[in-house]
């Protein structure tokens, strides 16, 4: 187990696997370095260096009250990338951990990265607007919130069918694998759950994506309930202007889980080419 401190003072649990040119892998909310362990593995035997690391407030991290807005969190990417020596590396977000991309290319002049990747992202903006039609409603965003208040286990049992596509698909993921995300969710500070919530809802990536100009890889499922794709995966490969856009017809939020063998394959091609 290694803990990286960050620049305000804070422990980041981080995973280091294989050796190799660096990968460095974001969770999505609210989850952990966890959920990308399948990927990190097939990654790392395939001969690269898997870095993976909980965001602060979730997972074995520390669980301060404060600083989950995308700068602090982009500064503690910035602060693992450092600790672990990583240079001319591929940075790979997804759900919520492309916003840290994003924001780690326009804050951090994409220090030390030579690709990026945007898995299931809710970059560049997620929230309805008059200048973002196809964004979500705040109105959701409050109902997440008051649920999470009232009752956060039966709100995560809830939103986790949605986010593996229980119901689109035939058998996207089993019932063990629910728990086990479930549990996940709960090992993270109900306020950094519900702030990290807020700070993916209503950040505006639009102004990072043009600090974007190295190859770009952006992954979307065409059902994803979680994050549109017409708020998220095609608008940012469209201003992206080195990205290339793959859509998974009819997946869900969580390709990690239900498209995990595609997903590693098409990261692999990525890495290699």
């Amino acid at each position: 187990m290694t803990m990286i401190p960050t620049r305000d003072g804070q422990a980041i649990y981080v995973k280091q696997w294989g050796d190799g040119r660096p990968v460095v892998l974001l969770h999505g909310w609210p989850l952990s370095a966890d959920s990308w362990d399948f990927h990190a593995m097939k990654i790392a035997d395939a001969g690269y260096r898997v870095i993976s690391y909980d965001r602060r407030g979730f997972g074995r991290s520390d669980q301060p009250f404060g600083n989950y807005d995308y700068d602090s969190l982009s500064d503690d990417l910035s602060d693992v990338m450092t600790a672990m020596s990583v240079e001319d590396a591929t940075i790979i977000g997804f759900s919520m951990g492309g916003g840290e991309v994003a924001r780690y290319m326009s804050r951090h002049a994409g220090r030390h990265v030579k690709q990026c990747g945007l898995i299931s992202s809710i970059v560049p903006y997620m929230l309805k607007g008059d200048d973002n039609p196809n964004g979500v409603d705040q109105s959701v965003f409050d109902e997440m919130t008051e649920s999470m208040l009232t009752d956060r286990p039966k709100f995560f049992a809830n939103f986790f069918k949605d986010f593996y596509g229980v119901g689109e698909m035939s058998h996207p993921v089993s019932d063990e694998y629910l728990q086990w995300t479930r549990t996940v969710a709960m090992q993270a500070s109900l306020k950094a759950t519900l702030a990290c919530a807020k700070s993916f809802a209503t950040t505006d990536f639009r102004l990072d994506l043009p600090a974007i100009t190295i190859p770009t890889l952006v992954i979307h499922g065409t059902q994803d309930a979680i994050v549109p794709i017409d708020a998220s995966g095609r608008p940012a490969a469209e201003a992206i202007t080195s990205a290339t856009l793959k859509e998974y017809d009819g997946a869900p939020h969580g390709l990690l889980a239900t498209h995990k063998d595609q997903l590693a394959d098409d990261l692999l091609a990525f890495l290699r080419s």
